[in-house]
Formats: C-alpha cells, structure tokens, sequence
C-alpha cells in the first residue's frame, strides 16, 4: 500500500487531553457556529480560513481517536488491506477472513503471494453484518439473563 493511501498519526500522552478538549469543543458547537482555522507567521503575521462543517466534523472525530489512541491510520477507501488488517477490522479471526475471500464474500487481488482487500469491500462487510453482530449479541446478553436466574 503506497504511503498515499494510508498516514499514521500518534500523540504523545502528555497532550492527549487537550486534545480531547479541542474534540469536545468541535463536537458540541452549536449549528450557528463558525469554525475558522488560524495561521500565525513567525513575524506575527495572520492567515485565517473558514472549515465547512463536513471538515470539522473529520477534524473532531480524528481529535477525538488521537486522543484514545496510541497511533491513528487514516486510509483512502481504495487503500489495499491485508487479510490480518481486514480481521481486526472485521472483529473475526484471520482464517474466516481467508474462508470468505475463498467463497466470494470478500473480493480479493492477489500481490504475488499476498492477497489485498479493498477497505472498502471490508468496510462494506463490516456494516452488512452489523445486524447479524447485533442479534447475537443480544442472544448472548439474553442467555447470560438465564444462566443468571438459574434457568
């Protein structure tokens, strides 16, 4: 995957909270609110452009991970991920990634001897089994009600 597609961001610890601040800020302005982005030159010069609400809504989210998070990745949809990337996306082993890749579920090219995955085939996967995710999860919390009551 060319470096085009993918940038990694990591924070040190010690600003993260400002950080979370600053997405705290952006998160809750109100409709009304302007967000403008201030440049400050070496010679005290200022440059200031206005951010549309789509880019501060970006600019927050991204705040709001970096300061959770040891390291963030952004990626372009067409970035190429490999089938161990695609899992832990996914929440599933790497073996069931390979399985739906081989059964068609999962588009894949092959590099060589590796096999890449569009992010956004995985994403797209992602939220088709959301509902499935979903169900068994209630099935597990309902379950975990009945062994509880001794049923």
């Amino acid at each position: 995957m060319g470096m085009e597609r993918m940038t990694r961001y990591s924070l040190p610890a010690g600003i993260r909270s400002d950080v979370a601040c600053g997405a705290d800020l952006l998160k809750h302005r109100a409709p009304a609110d302007r967000v403008e982005m201030l440049l400050v030159h070496p010679d005290g010069t200022r440059e200031t452009v206005e951010v549309s609400a789509e880019i501060t809504g970006i600019i927050a989210d991204l705040l709001e991970r970096a300061s959770t998070s040891d390291a963030v990745a952004l990626l372009t949809d067409d970035a190429e991920i490999s089938p161990e990337d695609a899992a832990a996306i996914l929440g599933v082993s790497r073996p069931l990634v390979r399985r739906r890749m081989e059964v068609g579920d999962l588009p894949f090219r092959r590099v060589g001897a590796h096999r890449r995955i569009r992010l956004a085939d995985v994403l797209e996967a992602k939220h088709r089994d959301a509902p499935i995710r979903d169900a068994l999860e209630e099935l597990r919390v309902d379950t975990g009600d009945l062994v509880a009551q001794g049923l």
